[in-house]
């Protein structure tokens, strides 16, 4: 016969367990307070930078409503009354603006094609030079465009193509005929991209020597004995290691598609360049500010906007089901 002594303790009910969700909800709420107490410091460094969003970048969006109402100036800065889309009808059944915008494309893809795999290669390039004086020496050379004022850049343009310029001086050496660079529309897209390649390339390699960096020396060492030469180092290592570099900065640059240089455009371009060199920026600018049209330019803006969230967007649904890569 058992005696209490010998029986066994009753185990304990558990307890009823809280829903899994919020007991999540509460351990995030919970950890991001303890990051914001533990690291405040870091944390208002950020405050800068998010007011100059706000006020730049998200406040002025409000202003867009004067697409679809009709702007006066010195009236309400939202406009006096509904017009619907009267204004995107307006520039939709506009012959200059699809010439305009044809313009942009081209600038566009030129910039692009041009501007996106050079810094590759160029980082590439100087990551095979083994002497340090001679890389530095080539990185400053190939940096210093890119921090010259775009109006200097646009001088220095204009005086090399002018009818007086070097480039003329040598075509007049060799016997044939001077060309107006400048002043020819045909010109334009090669003097725009050559220029563009020549401030901006330097600059961007700077991201992919940096990832460069990254890649783990045993992989070189693993493709060397298994006989692969510095070209297929570079095709089966370098290449795959800065692929996330390269697929993020593809898919800002496509983004970014529409938004064709406004400054280097307006500077280098004239009336009689107008039919290869007027881009969506420089359109809105004349018909906005010069010609006080503010609805059908506000129109055309947030046309331009809408065109390029759509790129960027399908850019990165593209990119996450091909490479597996994506901004978010």
């Amino acid at each position: 016969m058992s005696t209490p002594d010998t029986l066994s303790p009753a185990r304990p009910q558990p307890a009823k367990e809280k829903p899994a969700s919020g007991r999540r909800r509460r351990e995030k709420n919970g950890s991001w307070r303890r990051a914001l107490r533990r690291d405040w410091q870091l944390y208002t460094l950020a405050i800068l930078p998010l007011l100059f969003f706000l006020i730049f970048r998200y406040a002025p969006m409000i202003g867009n409503v004067i697409a679809f109402r009709k702007f006066e100036p010195g009236g309400s800065i939202f406009g006096e009354e509904w017009v619907g889309l009267r204004y995107v009808k307006l520039f939709l059944n506009d012959p200059t603006f699809w010439n305009v915008f044809t313009n942009t494309l081209v600038l566009g893809a030129l910039t692009l094609i041009f501007c996106f795999p050079l810094p590759i290669v160029l980082a590439l390039l100087l990551n095979e030079v083994r002497r340090r004086t001679l890389k530095r020496f080539l990185q400053s050379v190939t940096y210093l465009p890119h921090f010259l004022s775009m109006v200097i850049v646009a001088g220095l343009v204009m005086q090399i193509t002018a009818l007086d310029g070097p480039i003329n001086a040598f075509l007049d050496f060799v016997g044939s005929q001077k060309v107006s660079f400048m002043q020819d529309p045909d010109w334009f897209r090669t003097i725009y991209v050559g220029s563009e390649v020549w401030q901006t390339v330097g600059w961007g390699t700077i991201l992919y020597l940096a990832a460069l960096t990254t890649i783990d020396d045993q992989l070189y060492e693993a493709a060397r004995i298994d006989g692969a030469g510095r070209l297929r180092q570079i095709w089966h290592v370098t290449l795959p290691g800065i692929r996330p570099t390269a697929v993020t900065l593809l898919i800002l640059n496509i983004g970014t598609f529409m938004a064709v240089g406004f400054e280097k455009v307006f500077l280098l371009y004239n009336p009689l360049t107008y039919p290869t060199a007027d881009v969506i920026s420089t359109y809105l600018y004349r018909m906005g500010l010069e010609a006080s049209n503010f609805s059908y330019a506000a129109a055309i803006g947030l046309f331009e906007a809408l065109v390029g969230l759509v790129l960027i967007l399908s850019a990165n649904v593209i990119s996450r089901r091909t490479v597996g890569t994506s901004l978010w």
